[in-house]
């Protein structure tokens, strides 16, 4: 079973140079696969014609359906998406004056505002949007760019057919809600015609080293798994593994018998079947108990409560944080004592879980988390180097987990990767483990 095969074209000098990050690509490549389309490619260009007319030459030499474009839709002179599209199509621009018209409703109220600047300026320049290609679809502007589906066209007899384009404004929220009114139209479903019902489990893992898996791929082989029948992807991620399958309804038994071989050969450290971050476990947690989490934070500075916040409707499940760098807002906030300070230091276990239990107290919650380390990339010792973290968690019955970690990376890395050690612990604690009294 083949399906339809699609690229990604992100255009734009600011998202080529890294001025901005692409948030479009990621989204489409996640529609795209739910609508059962293999996406092949996402690539980024910047607003040259020609180098935007070499991907589409590229992608219609390779054989793809459909390549979906992003950006170069507005009414400035770098703005030539529509009309290199149209161009690579051999289909004519012509002026849709009633799509003119409509773009005009929508700039008219603003250029009222706009002191010193000719009505006719602002015509003229938004005109340009109005260009249509012959026998495109226009996806109605959310903002003020429309948006095009072109169709194929026979090229050359020697050559591939063109691909069918569509043609989207840069903005993300323009284009997310463009894209919903374009999977329905009859122009976009003949372009994905054979779309396949594609599956897909995602497994997490915390704990083992990405190189296990290889070993785990090449075990259930000699197990006389079906994984070369699947589409498996791994990734490091956030200090987590995660296991990605994709298969076609002719392959459930195989997907069914990967799974089942990684949760019994990685039960101790699979903590996902479903697909659900540790952040939505936690959080689930804490929604079953009905309890409230408090943060106490030195090395993370409040990332920990950031991703505990993350999530809608968080204010059911946290309290509240303290982020205690200096150890004097350890004493006054937290009421860490200073002699347990001097004793052992900052960066300790007998420190995180005083963080921790004065996060109880100041806070009032069920439940605190603490996290106190050397993120670098100075301030390492022979007895504690860079990386080193505690991480501590205790509930208002005194139940509760303390740990040590030893973190790979830089500041970046280590302060990202206690939030993740920090919500597994919390996980565990939520669950029932605790240290001995």
């Amino acid at each position: 079973m083949t399906a339809p095969r699609a690229v990604v074209l992100v255009t734009g000098t600011e998202v080529l140079g890294g001025w901005i990050s692409d948030r479009n690509g990621p989204w489409l490549a996640g529609r795209l696969g739910a609508l059962g389309v293999e996406h092949v490619a996402t690539t980024v260009v910047g607003d040259r014609p020609e180098d935007l007319r070499a991907e589409l030459e590229h992608a219609r030499d390779r054989g793809i359906d459909l390549v979906v474009t992003s950006g170069g839709l507005g009414p400035t002179e770098d703005d030539l998406t529509a009309q290199i599209v149209a161009e690579f199509s051999g289909r004519p621009l012509a002026l849709d004056a009633e799509l003119e018209a409509r773009i005009w409703a929508i700039l008219e109220p603003m250029s009222r505002r706009w002191t010193g600047i000719s009505e006719d300026a602002v015509r003229a320049a938004n005109r340009k949007q109005a260009l249509v290609p012959a026998g495109a679809t226009v996806l109605e502007p959310v903002g003020t760019a429309p948006g095009l589906v072109v169709p194929p066209t026979d090229d050359d007899p020697a050559r591939h057919r063109t691909p069918t384009v569509v043609v989207m404004p840069g903005p993300p929220p323009e284009l997310q809600a463009m894209w919903a009114a374009t999977e329905d139209l009859p122009a976009f479903r003949d372009a994905i015609r054979g779309a396949v019902d594609f599956r897909e489990q995602t497994l997490r893992l915390y704990g083992i080293p990405e190189s296990e898996l290889a070993n785990t791929m090449r075990a259930a082989r000699e197990e006389g798994v079906g994984v070369d029948r699947l589409e498996i992807t791994t990734c490091a991620r956030r200090g987590e593994l995660e296991v990605v399958t994709r298969w076609t309804p002719e392959r459930e038994d195989d997907a069914r018998a990967f799974a089942a071989f990684v949760a019994d050969r990685h039960a101790d450290t699979l903590f996902s079947a479903d697909g659900r971050s540790v952040d939505e476990l936690v959080t689930d947690l804490l929604v079953e108990r009905g309890w409230l989490a408090a943060t106490a934070e030195s090395c993370t500075g409040g990332l920990l409560a950031g991703r505990l916040t993350d999530r809608a409707g968080s204010s059911r499940v946290v309290a509240g944080g303290i982020v205690a760098y200096a150890n004097a807002v350890k004493e006054r906030a937290l009421g860490v004592d200073a002699a347990l300070l001097r004793e052992h230091g900052a960066v300790s276990a007998p420190v995180a879980d005083a963080m921790a239990v004065g996060a109880l107290r100041a806070v009032g919650a069920d439940v605190a988390v603490s996290t106190t380390g050397v993120a670098g990339p100075g301030g390492g010792t022979d007895e504690k180097p860079v990386g080193t973290v505690f991480v501590a968690v205790r509930t208002a019955d005194g139940g509760g987990l303390v740990r040590r970690l030893r973190l790979p990376g830089d500041r970046a890395a280590v302060r990202d990767r206690t939030t993740t050690a920090a919500l597994h612990l919390l996980r565990r604690v939520l669950l029932g483990e605790s240290d001995p009294a």
